[in-house]
């Protein structure tokens, strides 16, 4: 009698990225820069075929003009297909939050099964909307307390303070000059996710990385 083994399917690891479209981002390449960097961390996670425990799915939520826009659904990341983000608007930051938190408590959109999840934040500004209560209710929600938190913070006129009210770590907050940057920084949240996918125990907190662009290569 022959007997028929099964392995379950991995389950989610919800990966959110919260991306300014200001204006602003369109000037000295900053928008391009997202971009690729964004483009290049879905590319280098489809790629990873050694995923045995948790499985990424990725979505983005832009923040331009007056208000947040669900630009990319979440889903498995062997299923996605990015398009590039235009510049324009204002900073509607805690509107990004206000979708963020949305987006994690329906279990349509993160089930039940999926691990806890990594929320990256990239600015080059201050917010224009009144993002403290947002950003407290988001932080709050069961789903996202314990989530891994990044910020990036692009150009001098960047906010870090309340960016390290998103992270609740300044290790967690680094800041780009320019699209090398942007690029090295994602390739520090693609190590990160990569790292927890592959681990027996994906729910279970890494050390932060040493977070020195020095060491990152081109």
């Amino acid at each position: 009698m022959a007997f028929q083994t099964t392995t379950s399917a991995p389950r989610p690891l919800p990966v959110f990225i919260l991306a300014d479209t200001s204006g602003s981002m369109a000037d000295h390449g900053k928008l391009a820069g997202l971009n690729l960097a964004i483009g290049e961390l879905i590319g280098s996670l489809a790629a990873d075929d050694e995923v045995v425990f948790a499985e990424p799915h990725v979505g983005v939520v832009t923040f331009g003009g007056f208000a947040a826009t669900e630009h990319l659904r979440l889903a498995p990341v062997r299923n996605v297909s990015w398009r590039d983000v235009t510049a324009g608007g204002m900073t509607p930051m805690g509107s990004a939050f206000e979708l963020t938190r949305t987006l994690i408590e329906d279990r349509d959109v993160v089930p039940r099964r999926a691990y806890r999840p990594v929320l990256v934040l990239v600015s080059d500004g201050q917010p224009n909307d009144s993002w403290r209560a947002a950003l407290d209710a988001l932080i709050a929600s069961p789903r996202a307390q314990k989530a891994d938190r990044f910020a990036l913070a692009i150009g001098p006129d960047a906010d870090e303070t309340m960016l390290r009210s998103f992270t609740g770590d300044a290790e967690m907050v680094l800041r780009a000059d320019g699209a090398r940057e942007i690029r090295r920084f994602f390739r520090y949240v693609t190590m990160s996710v990569i790292a927890r996918s592959h681990s027996i125990k994906p729910n279970a907190a890494l050390p932060p990385p040493a977070l020195s662009f020095a060491d990152m290569d081109d």
